[in-house]
């Protein structure tokens, strides 16, 4: 945009773009003249009728006009696809290509069939996960489909290689059978090292999960789940490390138990809180989380409002994943709880409305990112030849998160590669 030099013309501009729920992202001076300047601002608005209004809104300050060619980034970046292969060996010369290929090829063939075991070493299949979904799950936005589903399967691959250079391959899947899921997964697996599970609808991703670990002597994980879980779970370490407190002096309240909250309370269980408390209206949803809570922790549940009041009054601790924004009211917040409510985009409580209510911690879906997990999580279980992922191995990931966190801050930069890479370490060293 073109700004006249005028003190405090680019302060109007972003605090205009404030008023309709945008974020301001890199501003990079273009030109710097005797009477403007031009910069490229990048506004990251909720959605496109708010861009439409900044746009608008901007036109009307004195002083300002909008560049022709606005460039919407994300398509950017996006444009072509964010993933590709490439070739991980060198072929200059016919005795190369013979070495890649065939005849040479035949060796590698024959040493395989003599022991599967080496085609982690010698193909790419070891350090290599296969991203399934069927896109009936995505995001904030629901069944959208296999199709629609890939541009998200790409960053979550991208990510992979970027943190921990592993490779990964978006499976888009066209059916909501679980059964059909599972059987193509498993024709499917003999080329993966390991099966990451992303965006498929409760409840058949359960049914989904528990056969693929049961018929696979691979790593399954289900990042909706126990990505989530890890990252809360290191958010809780790292929290109560900031405020000097212990677990095993607090109260723990899960509230919603579907795929992420069931998850969560599970893992949990397994760090030592004084007690763990669960609430979801649903009984079902209640028993999963019975399922896979620990032994040895004292378990709370219920499915009234008067269950849910006592929750709320009591832990010192509350994880909200319900799929209800603006679910928890600001007066209901009890001085000095830790706070985190993760549904997304908007989430129970906004976190800067928890800590004005006396929250001592607080935090939401956009702090809270499964990114801190997976890749080091699965790199660790690949590198350790890992046959699935354990409890064991998911809190290890949540204390190698926790220790990632700079002074001062709840969780590392999920672009720190050394955090991915100590996530990793501390997984591998988990399952040996």
């Amino acid at each position: 945009m073109k700004t006249a030099k005028t003190p405090g013309t680019l302060a109007r501009v972003l605090a205009v773009a404030g008023e309709y729920g945008a974020h301001i992202g890199e501003i990079e001076t273009v030109y710097i003249g005797a009477e403007y300047n031009v910069r490229d601002v990048a506004i990251i608005a909720p959605n496109q009728e708010a861009v439409d209004l900044i746009a608008e809104a901007f036109s009307r300050i004195d002083g300002v006009e909008l560049v022709p060619g606005r460039i919407d980034k994300v398509f950017q970046q996006h444009e072509g696809g964010k993933i590709k292969i490439r070739s991980n060996a060198t072929v200059r010369t016919l005795q190369d290509m013979r070495e890649v290929y065939t005849p040479g090829v035949a060796r590698v063939v024959q040493a395989i069939v003599e022991d599967e075991s080496v085609a982690n070493h010698w193909t790419w299949r070891g350090n290599t996960v296969a991203i399934v979904t069927n896109g009936t799950r995505v995001l904030g936005l629901g069944d959208v489909g296999p199709v629609a589903a890939l541009p998200v399967m790409e960053g979550k691959a991208l990510f992979y290689t970027e943190m921990v250079g592993v490779n990964a391959v978006p499976i888009v899947l066209d059916t909501k059978d679980p059964d059909e899921i599972i059987e193509t997964v498993l024709r499917i697996s003999p080329g993966f090292g390991a099966i990451h599970l992303e965006d498929i609808a409760s409840p058949g991703v359960y049914h989904v999960e528990r056969e693929l670990e049961r018929q696979l002597t691979i790593p399954v994980f289900h990042d909706d789940q126990h990505g989530t879980a890890v990252v809360v779970a290191g958010a809780l370490i790292s929290a109560a490390r900031l405020l000097g407190r212990n677990l095993d002096d607090m109260q723990f309240g899960q509230v919603g138990l579907g795929a992420a909250g069931s998850a969560i309370a599970g893992l949990v269980s397994g760090l030592g809180f004084k007690g763990v408390w669960g609430y979801d209206p649903s009984e079902r949803s209640v028993e999963r989380f019975l399922e896979v809570a620990e032994s040895g922790v004292t378990v709370s549940t219920g499915t009234t409002d008067d269950y849910f009041d006592a929750l709320v009054e009591k832990c010192d601790v509350l994880v909200l994943a319900t799929g209800q924004p603006g679910l928890f009211s600001p007066d209901r917040v009890r001085k000095g709880q830790i706070i985190m409510a993760l549904t997304n985009p908007v989430p129970e409580i906004e976190y800067a409305d928890a800590l004005a209510a006396g929250a001592a911690v607080a935090a939401d879906g956009s702090i809270v990112n499964n990114v801190l997990a997976y890749p080091g999580l699965m790199k660790g279980a690949l590198d350790a030849r890992a046959a699935a992922v354990t409890p064991k191995m998911k809190r290890a990931a949540a204390f190698a998160i926790a220790d990632g966190a700079p002074t001062g801050m709840l969780l590392p930069d999920p672009l720190n590669r050394s955090m991915h890479e100590a996530v990793a370490e501390a997984v591998a060293e988990a399952v040996r």
